[in-house]
């Protein structure tokens, strides 16, 4: 049975709207990172899935980096290790650091990596050991000073930053029609492994390809003002504003200043989006509307 006159049209003007912007992002790299609830939810893994394959498939280059916290935790917690966490940031000991390699480098990275080839994408696994991809130095966490006690520097383990990000495997996958899926675990000077925030990654990631655009998908609908209405088409200078006048704080903080340092470093655009959106990476990139906070 053929589609309705009304229904024809809706899909021929969402594939009219598309067409300016695969147009425009044709030969260029997106940075997206995955996790929260589009990488648990079934139909939202696939709807993901589906998007970065439709991407490649119209020449556009996605290069996903993915986290895995919430997996980590449920294998420390099999194992019978407990999680600490310092502002946000899990206390990685040695112990830990092997179960966190074995998360995000193995389960998650493959499950993810499975999932686009099935979906009909070739995607191939990394981790920042693979060709010397993430060289990472020790995260050094200051707990601020308060009426009892001063400021005082924690040492949380095998947690880093990012130092220098050497893309050449990622390009050459790229330029082999690969989809590359990328673990955030760089290793340091001393030659140990450090986790890495993934959001950090990604936007250290998009600077390095000179990416179009850098997508960090969240379980939140973007960046909300003080009446809770979503802000979009910010500019740099506007979200200087609103973190001045502590409008972003708490977990949105991080997030934020990630997107605005990829933006004041040449990537075009970051889109802080909602992934509970079905196909949210695809309505995002290829729509006037889309379904986040975009900076540009």
């Amino acid at each position: 049975m053929g589609l309705n006159a009304q229904a024809a049209g809706n899909v021929a003007h969402v594939l009219t709207e598309a067409l300016p912007y695969i147009q425009r992002f044709v030969g260029r790299s997106v940075v997206i990172k995955y996790g929260g609830n589009a990488m648990t939810d079934s139909r939202l893994k696939a709807g993901f899935a589906r998007d970065v394959v439709l991407m490649k498939t119209v020449g556009i280059n996605p290069v996903v980096v993915h986290g895995g916290g919430p997996q980590i935790g449920r294998l420390l917690e099999r194992l019978g290790k407990e999680s600490e966490f310092v502002q946000g940031m899990r206390v990685t000991d040695a112990e830990t650091m092997d179960v966190v390699e074995m998360v995000l480098g193995g389960l998650v990275n493959k499950d993810i990596v499975n999932l686009i080839n099935r979906h009909g994408g070739q995607a191939v696994g990394l981790t920042g050991k693979d060709g010397d991809l993430i060289r990472a130095r020790k995260l050094h966490m200051t707990l601020p000073e308060t009426d009892e006690r001063p400021s005082e520097i924690i040492d949380i383990g095998h947690v880093g930053e990012v130092e220098s990000i050497d893309a050449s495997v990622v390009n050459m996958l790229v330029q082999g029609d690969f989809i590359p899926v990328v673990a955030p675990i760089g290793v340091g000077e001393d030659g140990f492994s450090y986790n890495i925030n993934a959001d950090l990654v990604a936007g250290k990631m998009a600077e390095v390809l000179g990416s179009e655009k850098l997508i960090l998908l969240t379980n939140t609908r973007g960046l909300l003002g003080a009446d809770g209405e979503l802000l979009t088409g910010l500019t740099t200078a506007d979200v200087d504003r609103l973190i001045a006048d502590g409008i972003i704080h708490g977990g949105m903080l991080p997030k934020i200043r990630c997107a605005l340092d990829a933006v004041k470093s040449g990537v075009r655009s970051a889109h802080i989006i909602d992934g509970r959106v079905e196909h949210a990476v695809l309505v995002e990139l290829f729509t006037d509307e889309g379904v986040g906070t975009l900076i540009r």
